[in-house]
């Protein structure tokens, strides 16, 4: 059930009503029974694999718990009794016992997780290299891949690590628990929400509120128009560019690689504003997951500013621990010593930052192209960090410039242009092709395609261009008017006749110019796949 189907419209007709209908207490056992019926339409395989990582985990957590319970009661009944080397050698074992139900439930979902979304990765690889020594070849196998499954996987895993960390006792029901991991907004491409973030929010007794429900249906709407007035119109575009490289280079590969840029942001926040739009409107808050990302001067802010969850997520259960770690610490030691304090504190940091932007890729699709473009992303930021010293050096000596609206502008500029260039490798999904096509922006240069038509021949006409232009102009006007604050606060400020014209506005542009109908198909997110 796609969110841009007319069943998925219909599944929220119902549920809307009919959760602030039902009596306040039994409002999240109506949210965790939606949440099935919504996932068991992508499959009623797909409900197997969310059962297992929600029962699993909670039990495991369940077990962390009773250990480290046991052992306050058992350690304060002895207080006198036991040792100090009695109650270490105690310890111990407890921690041992909470560390293997920890690592069993770990692996298992992890493993489940690698089996489904890498296996025939490993096949064709394994087959790469057996071809070069003459030897056979095998098959790949046709697995299920569940809907959202990197998703859940993730939220449930951060949610087990907080609990054996000690962060918050674990949700003893097990349906309670289940509403967290299935709630079925962001199951499609997140948020990937923390336990103590929006469980509590999920279990709370909602009253109608008008405001609440209009700012949410108001921020559906413009995720439907992100979605499919801008997305869906560009990825025909970029479909037809990075569907024949032969044909299309030069001025071309630049193109598309900016459509691209756009279209991702068009779809993936467009799914982001429909997902918190909906919990929105059943009064369940969700943490956002983009602050204007195109407006960002580096790589770094970019990635606090994009797919925020993503990030912070990685950060604190990869990042964090990675660098803290005694093998991290020992290379830290050996490099002061060979390379020197200065350069030889920031070998392990810059370690952690390369294994973190690995797994990063790998988790954004099981291709070598995610994988070389999560590493280039650590490529990228370490040399910004190596550089920052000569950046402190230039705004020194030239005070003035750093204040100019002309160099904040340039630093804007070549952030979303390399970030588009990084992104190609997610376009044409080879990274000798991806190299070679970007390799034409310099070899085969040529501003002729602009203006003799060639652009019409992308699946595009003026007036889809016009649209698309229009819709861009709009998306970034938002942006703008966001940094004074929420577009929906300022709109309920307005004359009331204001906010029926941009609500009614926003509808005609959906249903007369939605990507969808004769000539095109709504496409699913993109974030789907993960």
């Amino acid at each position: 059930m796609l969110f841009t189907s007319f069943g998925f419209i219909l599944f929220l007709a119902i549920l809307f009503p009919l959760y602030y209908l039902v009596p306040k207490r039994f409002q999240w056992m109506l949210l965790l029974a939606a949440s099935y019926i919504f996932y068991a339409f992508a499959g009623w395989g797909c409900l197997i694999f969310i059962a297992v990582t929600t029962v699993t985990c909670w039990y495991a957590s369940l077990r962390m718990d009773r250990l480290q319970k046991r052992q306050s009661t058992y350690l304060k009944a002895r207080k006198e009794a036991l040792t100090s080397e009695d109650k270490k050698a105690y310890k111990a074992r407890v921690k041992k016992k909470k560390l293997g139900w920890f690592l069993a439930a770990l692996l298992l979902n992890f493993g489940i997780l690698a089996v489904l979304k890498y296996t025939n990765f490993a096949i064709v690889n394994i087959n790469a290299i057996s071809a070069l020594f003459g030897g056979g070849q095998l098959q790949l196998v046709d697995l299920l891949l569940p809907m959202g499954i990197s998703f859940y996987t993730f939220q449930t895993i951060g949610y087990l690590i907080d609990v054996y960390r000690g962060k918050y006792p674990p949700q003893e029901s097990l349906p309670r628990f289940a509403l967290f991991v299935s709630f079925f907004p962001q199951l499609v491409q997140g948020p990937i929400s923390r336990y103590d973030d929006l469980a509590p929010h999920l279990l709370e007794e909602h009253p109608f509120d008008r405001r609440t429900v209009s700012f949410g249906l108001q921020r559906v709407l413009w995720g439907y128009f992100k979605k499919m007035v801008v997305a869906d119109r560009l990825l025909t575009a970029v479909t037809a560019i990075i569907g024949a490289p032969e044909t299309y280079d030069g001025i071309f590969v630049l193109i598309g690689m900016f459509l691209y840029a756009l279209e991702l942001y068009a779809d993936f926040t467009g799914g982001i504003d429909i997902t918190i739009g909906i919990a929105n409107t059943l009064g369940v808050p969700v943490k956002e997951n983009f602050i204007r990302p195109y407006f960002s001067k580096n790589i770094e802010e970019y990635w606090r500013r994009w797919h925020i969850t993503m990030g912070t997520w990685f950060r604190d259960y990869i990042f964090y621990p990675v660098s803290v770690s005694k093998p991290m610490l020992s290379i830290s030691k050996k490099s002061r010593a060979l390379l020197g304090p200065e350069l030889g504190k920031r070998v392990p940091v810059y370690l952690a930052t390369l294994l973190t932007w690995f797994a990063t890729g790998i988790w954004h699709g099981a291709s070598w192209n995610f994988i070389v473009w999560g590493l280039l992303n650590g490529v990228v930021i370490i040399i910004s960090q190596e550089c920052a010293p000569l950046y402190h050096r230039f705004h020194e000596r030239f005070p003035k410039v750093g204040a100019t609206f002309g160099w904040r502008l340039f630093q804007v500029v070549r952030t979303f242009w390399l970030m588009s260039a990084l992104r190609s490798l997610d376009c044409y999904r080879d990274v000798p092709l991806t190299f070679s096509m970007v390799g034409t922006i310099f070899t085969r240069f040529s501003l002729t395609p602009l203006w003799d038509g060639s652009l019409l021949e992308l699946g595009l006409g003026v007036g889809d261009w016009i649209v698309a232009g229009l819709g861009c102009l709009l998306m970034l006007g938002v942006s703008l008017r966001q940094r004074r604050g929420s577009v929906r606060e300022q709109l309920e400020r307005a004359p009331e006749a204001a906010r029926y014209a941009v609500a009614f506005g926003l509808t005609f542009a959906v249903l007369v110019f939605g990507a969808y109908g004769v000539g095109y198909d709504a496409s699913q997110f993109i974030y789907n796949q993960f």
